[in-house]
């Protein structure tokens, strides 16, 4: 058996967390052979840290062969300390009342410690996935803050809308999911992303090919995905906990298999015309295990550089929000 990986988790006691440790443990993100330790962070509240301990004697309860020990801890440079991946899930939630701007500053000091942290204490080959919201500029502030680790070695998680696009696209085609490939999110995780059906095939054929309503794929079906998260908690009045430990699992396992194709954030260095200094959701291949090459020079067509424009754009907006900061 491999030697043991070092996995951090943020917000690990927290619905994402709960949902998302069990399947790392059973060997679901990095395979059936690779042990891991798991680096459990919490925020140093004792309700968190007490709720923590119950999610860890669950663990020790499952008797996961793969799972060759935990830390539990509240404080980062303990939690990041030699891990080769740090999944940052914790994040503030945004409030009631609370303008976007607030919730970007707010969390942009988190991230920004976590970067710093991570930067000082982790693994030589350390990669970063992040999931708490806003993703995108949460990465971006993230990697700001290195020196040691490069920038590549941080991504956003995307995944949640790929996979909501692609049962869309299922569903509307009556066709199982894994019909469905060659789906890619372009932009930011939130409303304005665009998922690029022009590019997708159903069992091989152009997606707009197989199901001819182009309305419903230029309308319903970006809003569908873009604003699944809000359906979800209009109608359990939780969000979307389960799904996206899901994605994050996906997210992780292709990006350590070398030849996946999937969509993920990254810096976008001008390509797709995105801004350089986004992290922007793009395709890419993975090369080796937690790298990867963007997919270039795929075609667009004046309605996806439409809707890239408008992602980008907030993009930007939330970048120049937080600048200041970094």
């Amino acid at each position: 058996m491999k030697s043991p990986i070092r996995v951090a988790i943020t917000g690990a006691a927290g619905q994402i967390g709960y949902a998302l440790l069990f399947r790392i443990a059973s060997g679901q993100m990095f395979g059936p052979e690779q042990p891991v330790i798991l680096h459990m962070i919490e925020v140093p509240v004792e309700k968190a840290m007490q709720g923590l301990s119950g999610v860890a004697m669950e663990l020790d309860d499952c008797a996961f062969p793969l799972l060759a020990g935990m830390v539990q801890t509240s404080d980062p440079r303990v939690g990041f300390k030699d891990v080769n991946w740090a999944l940052l899930v914790g994040a503030k939630p945004r409030g009631p009342g609370m303008e976007r701007a607030d919730l970007l500053k707010d969390n942009g000091k988190i991230f920004i410690e976590q970067g710093k942290v991570i930067d000082a204490v982790a693994a030589h080959d350390c990669r970063v996935a992040v999931v708490g919201n806003p993703a995108n500029t949460n990465a971006m502030i993230a990697a700001s803050q290195f020196r040691r680790l490069k920038p590549e070695n941080v991504s956003a998680m995307v995944r949640l809308d790929q996979n909501r696009a692609v049962t869309q696209l299922a569903k509307k085609a009556n066709v199982a999911t894994a019909s469905v490939s060659d789906l890619f999110i372009f932009g930011n995780h939130s409303p304005t992303m665009f998922s690029a059906f022009h590019l997708a095939k159903i069992n091989g054929k152009p997606v707009p090919e197989v199901i001819g309503h182009h309305e419903w794929l230029r309308g319903e079906f970006q809003e569908t995905v873009g604003k699944r998260g809000a359906a979800i908690i209009a109608a359990r009045g939780a969000s979307s906990a389960a799904s996206a430990a899901n994605a994050l699992v996906d997210h992780v396992r292709d990006m350590v298999t070398p030849g996946r194709v999937h969509s993920i954030a990254v810096k976008s260095n001008g390509l797709y015309g995105f801004d350089p200094d986004v992290w922007a959701g793009v395709p890419v291949r993975t090369t080796t295990p937690g790298s990867y090459e963007v997919i270039k020079d795929l075609p667009l067509d004046d309605f996806a550089k439409q809707k890239i424009a408008v992602t980008n754009k907030e993009l930007t907006d939330e970048r120049a929000t937080v600048l200041p900061m970094l």
